[in-house]
């Protein structure tokens, strides 16, 4: 596996290192012990699926407040979607910032998200499916979420959002007592 940096602190992409032949190829897609040399987290309590029939549906911007702030692994196996992170991280020199990346079946690329980011995602087509790794157990008490449209982050969508659920499109404007943000203040 070859982990890139993204420009927000502490997050990365994920490229396999293929071993191809006549045949096709094989590749990890998750090693405790890479991961741990390269100081992420390496023990996940959940791996989550899920399918979006179309394209232009957003899902996110999600995260879970301590102490089950969770890291996720994200995948596309079917499909594209542009995948979006938010740094929530207070002390962090990132925080407020967004970063995306195109995840598609075809690339095979993972997103690192860590503790004290949002993360949610638009699909890029149809019938896309997505697989991912949580380090912590979902807490419906402890899930906030943050629009895909809040003025405060200006996130760049590559696409029109078409759909979205009524939970995403609820949350109030982004504030800082409201979604949690200081009990992300160890995390840098």
């Amino acid at each position: 596996m070859n982990f890139q940096e993204t420009p927000l602190k502490g997050a990365y992409l994920i490229n396999l290192d293929k071993l191809e032949d006549e045949r096709g190829f094989f590749a990890r897609t998750f090693c405790s012990q890479e991961f741990a040399n390269n100081g992420l987290i390496s023990q996940f309590v959940q791996v989550n699926n899920s399918f979006t029939k179309l394209k232009g549906t957003i899902r996110g911007m999600h995260y879970q407040l301590e102490p089950s702030a969770e890291v996720k692994i994200v995948r596309c196996i079917t499909g594209a979607l542009y995948d979006v992170i938010i740094d929530l991280r207070p002390n962090s020199t990132t925080f407020g910032k967004w970063f995306g990346s195109e995840l598609s079946a075809e690339n095979r690329q993972m997103m690192y998200v860590p503790k004290g980011f949002a993360h949610g995602f638009v699909t890029l087509l149809d019938s896309t499916e997505t697989f991912y790794f949580a380090s912590d157990f979902y807490s419906s008490e402890l899930e906030r979420g943050i629009r895909h449209d809040d003025a405060y982050f200006q996130i760049d969508w590559p696409i029109k959002v078409i759909e979205s659920s009524e939970k995403d499109k609820n949350f109030p404007d982004f504030n800082l007592d409201w979604h949690g943000i200081s009990s992300f203040s160890g995390l840098t």
